[in-house]
């Protein structure tokens, strides 16, 4: 289960298919809304980078995006029908499926079927100048202000999470603000440490993007201390990785030259009131059309039939059209379930 996805709606449009792949054939198109998280987010950029692939090459498959409050609110969006279809992170789901974490008290009753691996967020510790604040060991001691990224987010939850579970959550003041927020926190010196994330290597979601530029030249990266690698390697959800940094315009490496992050897997997940068509056809888009999907969002996962299977829990159904997918690419799993 270690290892983020969006959402889908369902519409129909007249359109003229050909019938040969890229066409129906029987002039209908079905229009998949994602829920792509807040402004500015990863999620949002893919979805948007999807919707443009389709847009220029499907004629079967119409993608708009809207805005949400995150994958883990994604879930309890979707169960009370105010979304078709969804983006959730596999730690996350996994809880919702075993009604644990914040599922435990207000479990869901409807999940969506699974897509296909989009996103590898890579979340990470930054302090700012003048905190005080050079290590984890320090924010164990306690007595900073500390930002776990948005409520609502699954970035968050996982944060939160690995946080508690490190015994440096209560010790600490928490800030709850939105991602639109805290650059302007930032850059008014009201937070000491926080959590930030790129995708996939490349780059840096956009709200983080802010907070580097907003603020100044007073970023770096923490020292990561044993106790805590442990405990992210420990937690089912997370993937420990010591990696180079990247995304930052301003140099970062004042304490440490590493970056460690726990890093969450995002897929793509969809109502079974989709036609399995039109699932298949958004995996042919990623597949075929990465470039055209970079073109709109630089952080685009580097895509293949293997890569696109590594968010698929055992325990939960496969669209039919991924699945349908999955067997063409030779990557299916009899292990797996598919959807109906």
């Amino acid at each position: 289960m270690k290892g983020a996805a969006t959402l889908g709606v369902i519409g129909l449009a007249g359109c003229t298919g050909d019938g040969n792949g890229n066409g129906n054939g029987d002039g209908e198109v079905t229009t998949i809304t994602i829920g792509g998280t807040s402004t500015g987010s990863s999620t949002q950029a893919a979805g948007q980078a999807l919707a443009r692939a389709a847009s220029e090459h499907s004629d079967i498959v119409e993608i708009s995006v809207q805005e949400t409050d995150g994958w883990t609110a994604n879930l309890y969006e979707y169960d009370d029908g105010q979304i078709p279809a969804m983006g959730v992170d596999n730690n996350s789901l996994a809880q919702a499926i075993a009604d644990e974490g914040p599922f435990e008290e207000e479990p869901v009753e409807d999940l969506p079927h699974q897509g296909f691996l989009f996103t590898s967020l890579q979340i990470h510790w930054v302090g700012l100048e003048g905190s005080g604040v050079e290590s984890t060991q320090d924010l164990r001691e306690g007595g900073y202000t500390i930002y776990p990224i948005q409520p609502g987010f699954g970035t968050r939850l996982l944060t939160e999470e690995i946080i508690k579970e490190a015994d440096m959550w209560d010790q600490n003041d928490i800030l709850n603000v939105d991602t639109g927020d805290i650059p302007g926190a930032v850059e008014e010196g009201r937070v000491d440490a926080l959590c930030l994330y790129g995708s996939n290597g490349v780059d840096l979601a956009g709200w983080c993007q802010e907070v580097d530029v907003r603020s100044g030249e007073g970023l770096y990266l923490l020292e990561v201390d044993d106790d805590f690698r442990q405990t992210i390697d420990d937690h089912p959800g997370a993937i420990l990785e010591e990696i180079e940094p990247y995304g930052y315009e301003q140099e970062v490496t004042d304490v440490t030259d590493e970056m460690v992050t726990w890093s969450l897997a995002g897929q793509w997940a969809f109502s079974p009131d989709i036609p399995a068509e039109a699932t298949r056809e958004v995996c042919r888009l990623a597949m075929e059309h990465e470039d055209t999907l970079r073109e709109s969002d630089p952080t685009t996962l580097e895509y293949s039939p293997e890569a696109m299977t590594q968010t698929v829990i055992p325990e939960l159904e496969i669209h039919a059209g991924v699945a349908d997918f999955f067997e063409d690419e030779g990557v299916w799993d009899d292990s797996w379930t598919r959807g109906e």
